[in-house]
């Protein structure tokens, strides 16, 4: 559980959010780097299948003081939500776009669908986050680790909390529809506000009346 959602789901998310256009990409002449996209599936399916075989090994194990029925609770909850998000990420709609057999998609055009979807993706994807941060400090507590477990997972933590805000300081978190398409005013997606917070758009289209 630990290697999953301390380490793993993390890893991925941040991955996504900061690596869409990676510091030696030529950007806007180089479009749509996918290293990003592969190994944030990567690392959630594999995230979510380690977590699903820690479900399994603690089956029977159960212990009736009340932490144990808080973090029991807490943790189906947050791999329901887990799963829900991969469930949830293949029903993100159609691509499209100028390099896809199709112009037309759910993405490229950004459909309701579209929206919705990565609001919620974005959105619930980091509250398991930063949940799974309690569950499983309560949940070391209960297995009474060795000490030195908390304190490297602390420093993982705060390791990832100090990248997170270089890179976000280095304004690497960059719109996904802009690392993917360009800024090309052409494309409708970039006539619409990037969805989540702190996303950079590093090209605005322009207005009609602005040379």
């Amino acid at each position: 559980m630990v290697l999953a959602w301390g380490i793993l789901l993390p890893g991925g998310a941040l991955l996504a959010r900061y690596f869409k256009v990676l510091p030696s990409q030529n950007w806007p002449a180089v479009l749509d780097n996918k290293g990003w996209w592969h190994g944030h599936r990567a690392l959630q399916w594999t995230g979510m299948a380690l977590a699903s075989v820690g479900i399994y090994v603690i089956w029977n194990q159960a212990s009736p003081s009340p932490l144990a029925h808080v973090h029991g609770t807490a943790g189906w909850l947050l791999m329901l939500l887990g799963w829900l998000q991969i469930m949830g990420g293949l029903l993100r709609g159609s691509k499209g776009g100028p390099t896809a057999l199709q112009l037309r998609g759910d993405h490229y055009d950004m459909t309701p669908h579209r929206i919705w979807f990565e609001r919620l993706h974005k959105w619930l994807g980091w509250a398991c986050v930063l949940a799974a941060m309690g569950v499983m400090v309560a949940g070391l507590l209960l297995a009474d680790a060795p000490r030195w477990m908390p304190l490297v997972l602390g420093l993982w933590w705060l390791s990832l909390l100090g990248l997170a805000w270089q890179w976000q300081k280095q304004g690497r978190c960059i719109d996904t529809y802009q690392a993917i398409w360009g800024p090309d005013p052409r494309h409708p997606g970039n006539h619409l506000p990037p969805i989540g917070w702190g996303i950079r758009r590093p090209f605005e289209p322009q207005k009609h009346g602005q040379s």
